[in-house]
């Protein structure tokens, strides 16, 4: 008589296993240790064998198999046993076929490679492979991917100019084939031969803004229709010149307001090392504004839509900019990067140490034992040009003409 999930249900583990048949092979073993497994029993060459279906439990937990699925599963192995194929055989080749396609070896890639990337790197790799290169090639064995395959996507890329990411596609898949190579799933490397296909794109060097364009700028944020948030980052982006994730990202746990210093932690540093960012007098007024806005949050700058698990968005402050007419076609061109070349330059050009520039830039220095020492012996002047590059902001702002803002849209992506 067929099995229910009442009498599987019902029956009770003993000292030895008990065997439930449900006909046609499939049969319920159950174990003195109260597991109930799934079997289904086959002969192949007049050979009797036994194929491990699972583990029985009536609902829909990962593993386990219904009383339904079980049925299923022995149907589905009776038609490779009419094959002289053995289920397990074939199970184990599809696992093995399915860990060697080019998603799974990429996410393996990626798994192991993440401990060394700073998470803002991680997050961009893995974006623009789920993006570009996962739909097309993400299903197929690696083996059987082409320079052809790789090819045709790159192209696509860059004929949606694009360049630099196409340049960095390659690199990534060839880094994933050479894994694929160690972790013996393919034979080569089929993106190694593409390098040069793609010509690298002329460096383009943000735009440092001159004195009449800071004035336009300090304006044009004043008049600005935005959120409060959005104006208090292009303000503190000016002041502070970090890298825009390094902002868009911070927590208000690496503030310290009395002390008027934020502590950038190696993990959001492009460099991979702890940052110290002296605060002006005029940065510590804007973040105490912005703790009035967002101080019972985690993050400076959540994000409008999912403010507990994400921060403002890449292209906040650029859009921004964009609106003010700084930004995009007919504009100056510039964008939330150029606030650090606007900062360098003005400092190079008011006498302070280039060393110290660039260490208050977060550049990396070569020497780790002179990066070390550079780290202390410029912070009394990193806090001195701060403060002096907020003054000389400020002077530029009070003696800004009035200038016609541009449309104050609030339309905004966080």
């Amino acid at each position: 008589m067929p099995l229910t999930d009442a009498k599987i249900r019902n029956t009770k583990p003993s000292a030895k296993p008990i065997r439930l048949t449900d006909g046609r092979g499939l049969y319920l073993e159950v174990r003195p240790t109260g597991a109930k497994l799934w079997r289904y029993r086959y002969r192949i060459a007049s050979k009797e064998n036994a194929f491990a279906i699972g583990e029985y439990f009536n609902d829909k937990r990962v593993g386990h198999v219904s009383l339904e699925g079980a049925r299923r599963s022995r149907d589905e192995a009776k038609l490779l046993v009419r094959q002289g194929i053995h289920p397990a055989h074939h199970r184990k080749a599809h696992r093995s076929a399915a860990g060697s396609t080019f998603e799974a070896v990429a996410r393996d890639w990626l798994a192991q490679k993440q401990a060394s990337w700073t998470p803002q790197y991680a997050r961009k790799v893995e974006h623009f492979l789920q993006a570009d290169i996962i739909p097309q090639l993400g299903k197929l064995p690696i083996r059987d991917v082409t320079s052809a395959h790789l090819l045709a996507i790159l192209r696509q890329v860059e004929k949606r100019g694009a360049k630099t990411i196409a340049l960095l596609l390659r690199q990534w898949c060839s880094a994933i084939f050479r894994y694929a190579v160690c972790t013996l799933r393919a034979e080569g490397d089929p993106a190694a031969i593409l390098t040069g296909a793609i010509i690298r794109p002329r460096t383009k060097h943000h735009t440092s803004l001159s004195r009449d364009q800071i004035a336009l700028l300090i304006t044009r944020i004043k008049s600005y229709g935005g959120q409060a948030t959005t104006k208090i980052a292009l303000q503190l982006a000016l002041l502070t010149f970090v890298r825009p994730t390094e902002l868009q990202e911070a927590e208000w746990s690496e503030v310290d307001l009395e002390r008027a210093e934020w502590r950038i932690p190696a993990n959001r540093m492009k460099m991979g090392e702890a940052h110290l960012v002296p605060l002006s007098k005029q940065a510590l007024e804007l973040l105490r504004d912005l703790h009035a806005l967002t101080g019972n949050q985690r993050r400076l700058f959540p994000n409008r839509r999912r403010p507990k698990t994400a921060c403002m968005t890449a292209t906040t402050l650029n859009r921004a900019l964009e609106r003010m007419g700084l930004n995009g076609k007919g504009s100056i061109g510039f964008s939330a990067h150029g606030f650090r070349a606007t900062a360098s330059t003005f400092l190079n050009e008011a006498g302070f140490r280039p060393d110290a520039i660039e260490r208050q830039l977060a550049h990396k220095e070569r020497n780790t034992t002179r990066a070390s020492y550079n780290q202390a012996e410029y912070l009394n002047e990193r806090s001195a040009l701060m403060q002096h590059w907020a003054d000389r902001v400020g002077e530029i702002g009070r003696a800004a003409k009035s200038a016609a803002p541009a449309p104050n849209h609030s339309l905004e992506t966080h």
